[in-house]
């Protein structure tokens, strides 16, 4: 389910106030959902209980707490080798949540009583709240006493997301009496999917058989669209786009994957034509776009493959997706004959996304293998042997890096060239390989077919990585160094020293690359400079990792102004008011903008 704009305005309410009043808890609480166990004996409605996990850990999404979200749930769930079709018993699931970081644990189980002549068919539901780390239930003080009690809910099963608002409802409000929404507005939020086009999701979601699975997810983006009309259920198109790719159906995996993409342009259109802060999909359009870039790829479409996965280098920085479009740029700088300064300046690129991905994977011996063939393409020897030697220390079976190396190692007269050359010679030995390669380099002095490595990763692999920038409770050490880094960087730029300070934050981004602050930060420097357009992509990277940093709408605000581009300014001007309404900055830009148009 997307997530829902009421919890943006709580997140700013929160946010302008200063923090969390006295009786709540701070945000260092995380929460995992387990799918309910169904205790009626009907298989039937086994969809139920996995509705619960998803929709909960959406619900549940306020800025008091961190969710693992459903898919993470499933990833480390595979991980520990825990089927995902059994309800893991008690012992199984704080496992389980001991391996997400979660401190909360919700598990629940329901019972539901088939429809009769006459009656509807109803649901019964008990929920539990475990607290993790003391493996006991959590407890609230009732007229001066510490009381242990479920969450009890009964209800017609047509109403399920009703109850699904009403127990995320009750889970919050036993963690902190003081919560700044009604149940009311809870219920609302959890009724954003149309009911049966929600349940035929989570039964295609359920379900093995892929012909079945492809009729679930058509008839939820069906139901979906008559309910809502000109609306797109991005979760729906992203799960058919998957299973199309599975089959090699490419021209139907883009169609799917394009409406996921199309729903968050409009979405964000949306926001700007109403001066708000979009809160669209933004991990769902992500991976569509990346597996949309990936079939151009390889299709030997480079164009639309470059045009597709540029947009995300600045919408995630992921190595993984560095990688794919470095190898890309190389690729079709490789394949341009007719243009040698496009060419060029394709290689130029490449290289550069090459080094960030091997930067942030240096052990990844794919990445350091692609970063250093494309160096060797650039006619830099001398880096390119460094590279690919980390590569073969990564990978010591790879004979394609031991080829090009000992070609690197004759143009550098280095006299341990005929010993790679060997070593080289020992693993290509498959199909000829090393015999062509031989022959191809005698004639043309060129290596047309060792290839870049682009490869497709599993979908879990790039959820996780994506699900990643959530914030970990677990890695203490290391927040505690990026704190010490943002101290010093903003200690440095205080005293402008711009250079050094640039320098730290790039380690801060190294190791932290969802570091909203350094971002920020880095905006700073580079307008100070006078170089807008970096300023702009800093500033606006830093708003994409945290929309609640009011010094970036700010800034964003003057540019645009100054700019003359009053619709942008007014947009980022919206937003800092509902940050710090009494923000003398804040305040101050707003009467700017309201002469920009005058």
């Amino acid at each position: 389910m997307p997530r829902k704009a009421l919890f943006f305005i709580v997140s700013m309410v929160l946010f302008v106030q200063g923090g969390l009043s006295q009786n709540q808890v701070p945000a260092s609480d995380v929460v995992l959902v387990l799918p309910f166990e169904n205790t009626s004996g009907k298989g039937e409605f086994n969809w139920v209980g996995e509705s619960f996990a998803a929709s909960l850990a959406d619900l549940l999404k306020v800025p008091t707490l961190n969710v693992v979200s459903n898919e993470e749930r499933k990833i480390i769930q595979q991980r520990l080798r825990i089927p995902l079709t059994n309800i893991p018993s008690l012992a199984t699931s704080l496992k389980l949540a001991q391996a997400s970081n979660a401190t909360l644990l919700i598990s629940g189980r329901y019972t539901i009583v088939p429809a009769g002549a006459e009656t509807a068919a109803t649901i019964n539901v008990t929920s539990k709240i475990i607290r993790v780390n003391e493996g006991r239930f959590m407890s609230e003080t009732i007229d001066g006493r510490q009381v242990t009690r479920d969450i009890n809910v009964n209800d017609a099963l047509g109403n399920l997301q009703t109850i699904q608002g009403q127990i995320a409802y009750q889970i919050l409000y036993q963690r902190d009496k003081a919560l700044p929404f009604s149940q009311n507005q809870l219920i609302e939020s959890a009724n954003k999917v149309p009911g049966r086009a929600f349940e035929a999701y989570i039964k295609g979601l359920l379900t093995p058989s892929s012909e079945a699975r492809e009729n679930y997810f058509k008839n939820a983006a069906r139901l979906y669209a008559e309910a809502t009309p000109d609306s797109i259920y991005s979760e729906a198109e992203l799960e058919l786009g998957h299973l199309y790719l599975g089959q090699r159906k490419n021209a139907e995996a883009i169609g799917a994957f394009e409406k996921v993409v199309s729903s968050s342009q409009k979405c964000r259109e949306k926001a700007r034509a109403e001066n708000k802060p979009p809160q669209c999909s933004d991990e769902n359009y992500a991976e569509a776009s990346f597996y949309i870039g990936l079939i151009f790829w390889q299709q030997g479409n480079y164009e639309s493959a470059l045009a597709t996965l540029r947009p995300l280098t600045e919408d995630l920085k992921l190595t993984t997706v560095y990688n794919a479009l470095g190898a890309i740029a190389v690729q079709a700088s490789r394949a341009e004959k007719k243009n040698p300064a496009r060419a060029a300046a394709l290689m130029t690129e490449g290289t550069a996304l090459l080094k960030k991905a091997s930067d942030s994977a240096p052990d990844d011996a794919n990445v350091r293998f692609n970063y250093a063939l494309a160096l060797f393409l650039n006619g830099n020897t001398t880096e390119s042997a460094d590279q690919f030697r980390s590569a073969i220390a990564a990978n010591a079976r790879d004979g394609e890096a031991y080829y090009v190396l000992a070609k690197v190692l004759e143009t550098l007269k280095d006299p341990t060239a005929a010993d790679v050359m060997n070593q080289s010679q020992r693993f290509l030995t498959d199909n000829n390989r090393f015999a062509k390669l031989e022959t191809e380099w005698q004639k043309t002095k060129s290596i047309p077919d060792i290839p870049l490595r682009v490869n497709q990763p599993a979908r879990k692999d790039f959820v996780a990585v994506v699900l990643s920038r959530r914030p970990s409770t677990g890695a203490v050490a290391q927040v505690s160094e990026t704190e010490s880094l943002l101290i010093k960087a903003r200690s440095l730029i205080k005293a402008g020293n711009d250079d050094e300070a640039m320098t730290t934050l790039r380690r801060v981004l190294a190791s932290e690359p969802m570091s909203a602050e350094s971002y920020l930060l880095l905006g700073r420097i580079h307008l100070r400079r006078g170089d807008i357009d970096q300023a702009i992509s800093s500033f606006k990277t830093s708003v994409f990792w945290d929309n609640r940093l009011i010094d970036a709408h700010i800034n964003l605000g003057k540019i645009y102004v100054e700019k003359g581009d009053c619709l942008q300014a007014k947009s980022y001007v919206a937003t800092a008011i509902e940050l710090g309404p009494e923000n003398p900055d804040a305040l101050a830009l707003q009467r700017l903008s309201e002469r920009c148009s005058k």
